[in-house]
């Protein structure tokens, strides 16, 4: 790997998830308290600091505590070295694609002689 390119580990382990995928979808509506994010799973609070700790580990959440209340907010920017790497990979895909069906066309040229 590049010494430019960022770690993607992290980000895509965080995203492997389907229960933190959920929670930052609902941390895209806004900031929640980790009482509010729990609740839906149906998993023990522990569980879900754990799934917490991941997301905030790669980056993708900011917590704070004001008192005893705990509470996350998404770091939308934190998703800009995925969006990249993706517009990469599809551009480089979208390439050989490309070129392929200049083959086949050529091919198809080719037979129709």
């Amino acid at each position: 790997m590049a010494k430019h390119e960022p770690d993607l580990s992290p980000l895509f382990h965080a995203l492997a998830d389907p229960t933190r995928r959920s929670i930052l979808t609902r941390l895209a509506e806004g900031p929640a308290p980790v009482t509010e994010l729990a609740r839906p799973t149906g998993l023990r609070l522990p569980t879900v600091m754990r799934h917490l700790s991941v997301l905030e580990e790669a980056g993708l959440i900011a917590t704070s505590k004001d008192g005893r209340v705990r509470s996350c907010a998404i770091v939308p920017e934190a998703l800009t070295p995925i969006r990249t790497w993706l517009d990469e990979q599809r551009a480089i895909w979208e390439a050989r694609l490309d070129r392929l069906d200049d083959y086949v066309t050529q091919l198809m040229k080719e037979r129709e002689r």
